[in-house]
């Protein structure tokens, strides 16, 4: 007998969901759900001998084609009176007094605990009793209903009758996929390593681990992971899979190797979820009723709309998604993350598992069975992501533009900002005596968060009492950004570093900063059975699985190189460096210089990447005072994207103007520097002036103190600095040899190279490094080409 569970929130939100989406207002669920549990608690303690709290209970449901559905929870509490009362109790942000009845689905929620406690012990009559708590004045109101056993049983019955037609549907699903699974065979012939690495990958999975893998170009690591994964989910080591990635590219060659398995005979369905204000069909993203036709009635059509597509689609890719939705008058971002659900593979970016509001909590909220398996592509993007995503900022001026903003509409609001930007104030006191061009960092801030706390309870107040303030929209912002920081504050442990700096005009900025974000990553991973870590570019692999959450059970692989080592040339050039110490005229000369020596041996199409814009001005200068810039394209700051497509498409084709060179100058660690793939004649060579190291900041120098502090001195220069430059350099080398059958140069534009600090970090595939000087490359060059022309 097959077998459904599902909780009873659950099942009333999905098939009694009913009106509008409404996003008018700031709480923060992460926020609210910590708040409304501790007075969950509280409300549940104040109650007598005959309430009892936490009441699990549990009914299982057969279907007349032998499916056992079983529908569990908690009731909140059951009082043991005549009659007996099931008490639901729910925290709100509204007033109490405007509320008229209690919310369908909440009242939902209660009757099934109602229903499944009165059969099991056999009542003809039960009371359902719906308390409603103020978040912020704790006040309660309590809405009380009472029913007989039958007219219970006949609305439960109904309830489950709607529900049977979703779950055969996601059964007899799953029954074809998996039998499409059993038959599914690897998609090519193996290349030289891929199948010891698709081993890798299952056995991982198998044992419930983490997987960090360095996977050069040309390994095909998308389908040396994607295809173990859907072996595993078809033997039940788990139930979905999620590919996750920093870029729109990787996202859509996953989607295409999904495809060729389709093609393969696999029977699955996928999910690209598209950012909310990409596929929002409004200019300006509004989330109300309203302002957008999609957010009004949208819960009264969404599950209509839902079995339509679910029912015919298998690829549910932007198209496809705004297809139905426009047709059936739903919100496409919501549609889309309802669709997932029902799916076998999301697509998605990094922040719908780690990001901590952004999350899927429809899949990851706590309780929630971890049947996922996570692909997470290009994972070397994940450190600083995951620092992003874990810290706060807090300016004073915004504090200040703000109580100017609401002075007169809300005085006890203006007071809580004033006490806020006080403690700000003395915190900038003692920050400025540091100095303007230094940070501080502090060891306490109890006080200040006091007074935040406080202030965000006003906030909230004033959103839910003013929908039509002239402010409301700038108390809603800063309400998100307050909310954040508390949040993170909650999270903080040695990990962290609380620290002030002065920013453009003399800003103020108090910032909550994630040294080390493993702990985070690691919790969010644990939402699945396995994580798989995968880049071209995962290198020291022990760097990366230290901040990204790795343990000492988990797995490293270094995959090797499929490409023949003696198709690129790895050049390392002598007498030029990016050292501050030794920058000027001289210098850019020789950089020039060199530039010009490498890219004409050979016309074709070449990217040089410079350290920034500035030191890439200064050369280009150096560059056309001695020789052409014809032919020399430059990134620029801030392009657009219809300029970034130009700036890329004027390389493709590169067959066709064999006798024309093309250099295009690039930051490295911009957008040209990863991400992008140009094949064969349309990239033939690399070139990467300098070694990458970031420049010093507050954070970078934050980060080397915290790893010189805990792992020992050295160490922080590398974690700052050296490790994080040098993976600019392995992405911007890899630009290059992107298939087979390419061949291409990388040049090295940088003495220090050759130190062995940088060569102990060189991929195993560097074997053998040339060093040239401005004289003899030339010769080098020619000798490397002269085989393959």
């Amino acid at each position: 007998m097959k077998q459904v569970q599902i909780s009873v929130r659950s099942l009333v939100e999905f098939i009694l969901r009913e009106g509008d989406i409404d996003n008018r207002t700031a709480h923060d669920q992460v926020n609210a759900m910590q708040e409304g549990g501790r007075l969950h608690r509280k409300i549940q303690k104040e109650q007598g001998s005959e309430y009892h709290a936490e009441v699990p209970l549990s009914y299982t449901h057969f279907t007349d084609d032998d499916i056992a559905i079983i529908i569990d929870g908690r009731a909140d509490g059951i009082i043991d009176s005549f009659p007996v009362t099931i008490d639901e109790i729910k925290g709100t942000y509204r007033h109490l007094d405007k509320m008229d009845d209690p919310v369908g689905v909440h009242l939902a929620q209660a009757k099934c605990y109602a229903y499944i406690y009165a059969l099991q012990n056999k009542l003809e009559n039960i009371d359902v009793r719906m308390t409603y708590v103020n978040m912020y004045t704790e006040n309660i109101r309590y809405f009380v209903s009472s029913y007989d056993f039958s007219e219970l049983k006949e609305w439960f019955d109904d309830l489950l009758k709607e529900y049977e037609k979703w779950v055969r549907l996601d059964l007899e699903w799953k029954d074809k996929r998996n039998a499409s699974i059993k038959s599914l065979e690897f998609p090519y012939d193996y290349r030289e390593g891929q199948k010891e690495l698709v081993t890798h990958v299952y056995h991982t999975i198998v044992h419930g681990r983490k997987l960090f893998l360095e996977a050069p170009t040309g390994v095909g690591k998308t389908i040396a992971t994607v295809f173990p994964s859907v072996k595993a989910m078809g033997e039940g080591k788990a139930d979905r899979l999620f590919y996750l990635t920093a870029k729109t590219i990787t996202r859509t060659v996953a989607d295409d190797t999904v495809g060729l398995l389709r093609k393969n005979g696999l029977s699955f369905k996928s999910i690209v979820l598209t950012a909310k204000d990409k596929i929002c069909f409004l200019e300006e993203r509004m989330c109300n009723p309203e302002a957008c036709p999609y957010a009004k009635g949208h819960f009264d059509r969404i599950n209509e709309a839902l079995f339509a597509i679910l029912s015919k689609e298998e690829n549910y890719n932007r198209e496809t998604i705004e297809e139905y939705a426009k047709k059936y008058e739903v919100c496409p971002f919501e549609f889309a993350l309802d669709i997932s659900l029902f799916t076998d593979m999301v697509i998605c970016d990094y922040n719908y598992l780690f990001d901590p509001h952004v999350y899927l909590k429809r899949f990851f909220a706590e309780g929630k069975k971890a049947d996922n398996i996570f692909l997470i592509d290009e994972a070397h993007n994940l450190v600083d992501r995951g620092r992003a995503m874990y810290s706060a900022l807090l300016c004073k001026e915004d504090v200040l533009a703000l109580k100017k903003s609401v002075k007169i509409y809300d005085s006890i609001l203006v007071k809580r900002l004033e006490s806020l930007n006080k403690e700000l104030l003395s915190l900038k006191r003692a920050c400025a005596e540091t100095g303007k061009a230094a940070y501080h960092v502090y060891d306490d801030i109890s006080s200040l968060v006091r007074s935040a706390e406080r202030l965000y309870d006003r906030l909230l107040d004033y959103l839910e009492n003013h929908d039509q303030s002239p402010v409301r929209d700038e108390v809603l912002d800063f309400t998100f950004i307050l909310s954040h920081f508390l949040y993170i504050y909650e999270l903080m442990d040695e990990k962290y570093v609380m620290y002030g700096y002065f920013g453009g005009e003399g800003a103020f900025y108090l910032r909550l900063y994630c040294v080390d974000p493993s702990d985070n990553l690691k919790a969010c991973m644990k939402r699945g059975v396995s994580s798989i870590l995968f880049s071209a570019t995962l290198l020291p692999i022990r760097y990366f699985k230290s901040l990204l959450g790795g343990e000492d059970e988990d797995y490293e692989v270094y995959a090797n190189s499929s490409f023949d080592p003696a198709k690129r040339a790895i050049l390392l050039a002598e007498g030029v460096t990016t050292k501050y110490t030794e920058r000027g005229p001289a210098q850019f000369e020789r950089i020039a210089g060199l530039i010009n020596k490498i890219t004409s041996a050979r016309k074709g199409n070449y990217m040089v990447f410079f350290p920034s814009y500035s030191f890439m001005d200064s050369v280009f200068k150096a560059y056309e005072a001695v020789y052409s810039s014809e032919g020399i394209l430059i990134q620029g700051d801030r392009m657009s994207e219809e300029e970034r497509e130009e700036f890329l498409n004027r390389f493709m084709n590169a067959d066709e103007h064999k006798e024309e060179s093309l250099v295009g100058f690039c930051v490295l660690g911009g957008i040209f520097s990863e991400g992008i793939d140009l094949q064969g004649e349309n990239l033939i060579g690399s070139l990467v002036v300098g070694t990458g190291i970031p420049m010093v900041c507050d954070e970078n120098e934050l980060i080397k103190d915290y790893f010189d502090r805990t792992d020992g001195d050295g160490f922080g220069m590398k974690y700052a600095y050296i490790y994080p430059g040098f993976n600019k350099v392995l992405q911007a080398a890899g630009r290059v040899i992107r298939t087979h059958e390419d061949v291409g140069i990388v040049a090295l534009l940088d003495y220090r190279f050759a130190y062995s600090s940088y060569k102990e970090l060189y991929p195993r595939e560097w074997k053998d490094v040339v060093k040239i000087t401005k004289e003899s490359a030339s010769d080098e060059l020619m000798r490397f080409w002269n085989k393959y022309i």
